[in-house]
């Protein structure tokens, strides 16, 4: 019995070893899979599994390679990043760029510049409108004055003919009075005269 026992333990031994697949290290193991390969590997003594110094340098040297890989891939990322947001900066600059240029084209078209002052187009349009309205009513109100000094002075010319004329009328007439008493009292004198010797 003890060799039925000894043997079913073996056959059990032999049957377990077979249905485990031992882990075989490809060409660039993943640190997994080279720490399956490390456990199964290992000879266990009691509780605690003996590992050999060549298979746990191997483990270290893939947690290593994954590590700086890792890195590498970090510092790439991050080189990349820099590069994205050195991008992304150059972008925003010249949409900045862009946008004071529209604003310039912006204000330049609706502002107008005259004499070192900054108009709006439409505030600049009113007031020369006003002030050339106003000059245009000055205008009017100086020629309308002009005409009336003129009609004035023509009615003042008018009357100053007319009293010219009516002078020189009232004075021929007056000589002619005069001329006409002389004359009288002329004959008057010599009447006088002629009565009297």
């Amino acid at each position: 019995m003890r060799m039925l026992f000894v043997l079913l333990v073996g056959l059990l031994a032999f049957n377990v070893s077979f249905s485990q697949v031992e882990p075989t290290l490809q060409e660039n193991p993943s640190l997994h899979e080279r720490f399956l390969y490390m456990k199964s590997k290992s000879s266990s003594y009691g509780a605690y599994k003996v590992i050999k110094e060549s298979v746990l340098d191997g483990v270290w040297k893939i947690a290593q390679d994954s590590i700086a890989a890792k890195e590498a891939s970090i510092k790439q990322a991050q080189s990349n990043i820099n590069k994205l947001k050195g991008e992304l900066n150059q972008s925003l600059e010249a949409y900045k760029a862009k946008e004071k240029s529209m604003e310039e084209v912006m204000h330049a078209s609706t502002h107008i510049n005259v004499i070192g002052i900054d108009f709006n187009k439409g505030t600049f349009i009113t007031t020369v409108a006003v002030i050339i309205a106003g000059l245009l009513v000055m205008l009017g109100l100086v020629i309308g004055r002009m005409k009336l000094q003129s009609n004035s002075l023509s009615e003042r010319n008018l009357a100053v003919a007319a009293l010219t004329h009516e002078f020189e009328e009232y004075k021929q007439r007056a000589m002619e009075r005069q001329t006409k008493l002389s004359r009288e009292l002329q004959d008057e004198r010599n009447k006088l005269h002629s009565r009297n010797p």
